[in-house]
């Protein structure tokens, strides 16, 4: 369950009163892990797997009845706005338009007396806080422009030109910053209630960066760019079950032979914020690591890219030695090979296992809960997948009739909740479904279609839809089953 698809007054989820609502309903049903996608700030078509940083928190979740009950807003300033007409989605566009001005509103209060421990903040996240806030300054500046669009002393960060948009835009730089402190505050404060609970919060860390990010922009040895700092190649992945012609992402490339010369002390640094601010990481397009998809730059599609090594155990080594033993998940899904097998063995973490995957006809699939090892995730579905409503009904008659024959179940209907348990029942340390299979939702509140770039990121569960009659469901059958 993402923090937008909570319910909300004001157009997208939030860290409020309804993140507080869902940890107690978790806890009423019985349940130990919350998983959500990535919490950073999300760029041009929402993607939370296209930020304007790795490390900055998302501006549209800063509840605004919060910053209300300290002081910094009233309701007037956002209660009766235009935050978009349809609970059940989130229009980016209205939460775009609006959202910023208030928060502005806030800064103006919040400048006037700032809180003891915000030069603090400052000074403890500054390793990244300092190039976001003049990053998203400057691009509000330039119109919304992508930094490669930018003059060229900017867009190369020539000392004397960074020096003087600091001095010009110093305000709006506090701005960015007192943004960032205020979603950590909130953040923090809901991490604290939700393990209180006894729930530990499951987040999720992207391989790659957006090509327009602060990361991207200050840190180009990172990336395989060129002298204009424009991309050599960029990221993807071959044709799959999801695409013919691959996926075309267009995330730069790491320039892994730099990273590992300098100790990967940034990717260090990135792994030990997510362990941070969550309890358990999923570490995305875990294969990457192994092997990645490069694609020519300015190609339409992902079709001829080639296959180049990643670092392998080598960074992970170097984690560990850093950070000590960290809870990770690796999202080994996409073509796997023998490599990336060893791989995942040998790190140690639990792959994902998804059911969708697991019924095809003739072929005796490793996503099939017989074939689990113990140490490993099971999901019905993902982001990225079906609702199990919407995937059945997808199906050919044939495939169906397999599906509801190894279901035991009796109708399409009874499917839904027959997979949710058959996940539960399997050999896997861990099981998770999202909050729209427990809901018995269709193909309306799928989260995301894969390449595919609008209308994605926008399902939202509806005030009261879910509440003590489903929390008791739920926490049956995780009793059932010894979870």
């Amino acid at each position: 369950m993402h923090l937008s698809s909570l319910p909300s007054p004001y157009g997208i989820g939030t860290m409020g009163k309804a993140a507080y609502e869902f940890a107690d309903f978790l806890q009423e049903s019985g349940q130990k892990l919350w998983q959500m996608l990535p919490i950073s700030p999300t760029s041009y078509g929402d993607s939370p797997y296209q930020s304007f940083s790795t490390f900055a928190g998302n501006p549209y979740f800063i509840d605004l009845d919060l910053l209300a009950k300290d002081g910094l807003l009233s309701a007037e300033d956002y209660a009766l706005l235009d935050w978009g007409g349809d609970p059940s989605r989130v229009d980016y566009a209205k939460i775009y338009e609006n959202r910023f001005p208030v928060l502005k509103k806030a800064y103006q209060r919040f400048a006037e007396k700032q809180p003891e421990d915000f030069e603090e903040f400052a000074a403890e996240q500054s390793e990244w806080l300092e190039d976001y806030a003049l990053f998203m300054a400057l691009k509000f500046e330039q119109g919304g422009a992508p930094w490669l669009d930018w003059p060229a002393d900017l867009r190369v960060r020539k000392a004397s030109a960074l020096t003087a948009a600091k001095k010009r835009l110093a305000e709006e730089i506090g701005f960015w910053k007192f943004v960032q402190y205020e979603f950590f505050t909130q953040w923090r404060a809901l991490k604290e209630y939700v393990n209180g609970k006894g729930i530990r919060l499951i987040g999720d860390l992207p391989i790659y960066v957006a090509l327009d990010s602060a990361d991207a922009w200050s840190k180009p040895k990172m990336f395989l760019l060129d002298e204009e700092r424009q991309p050599v190649v960029v990221a993807g992945c071959p044709p799959d079950y999801f695409s013919e012609t691959g996926q075309l992402w267009g995330n730069p490339i790491y320039n892994w032979s730099y990273l590992k010369r300098t100790g990967y002390q940034w990717w260090i640094r990135r792994i030990g914020a997510a362990v941070s601010n969550f309890d358990m990481v999923r570490i995305d397009h875990f294969r990457g690591f192994e092997s990645f998809w490069a694609i020519p730059a300015g190609d339409e599609t992902a079709v001829d890219g080639e296959w180049r090594k990643g670092p392998g155990m080598d960074l992970f080594r170097k984690a560990e030695e850093a950070l000590g033993k960290t809870a990770i998940i690796a999202e080994d899904l996409g073509l796997i090979t023998e490599p990336v097998r060893e791989l995942l063995a040998e790190s140690g973490y639990p792959g994902m296992k998804v059911l969708e995957f697991a019924f095809s006809i003739g072929h005796e699939s490793d996503y099939l809960p017989h074939k689990y090892p113990q140490n490993c995730i099971c999901y019905t579905g993902t982001h990225d997948n079906d609702t199990i409503l919407g995937w059945l009904k997808s199906l050919s008659e044939e495939e169906l009739d397999y599906v509801l024959d190894y279901l035991r179940s009796g109708s399409l209907e009874e499917g839904v909740w027959d997979l949710i348990a058959l996940a539960w029942s399997s050999p896997a340390d861990t099981a998770i479904t999202q909050m729209q299979d427990f809901l018995e939702l269709g193909s309306e509140a799928r989260m995301n279609i894969p390449s595919i770039a609008a209308n994605n990121w926008q399902w939202r569960a509806l005030p009261g839809q879910y509440g003590q009659e489903l929390a008791g469901k739920i926490e049956k059958l995780t009793n059932l089953y010894w979870r």
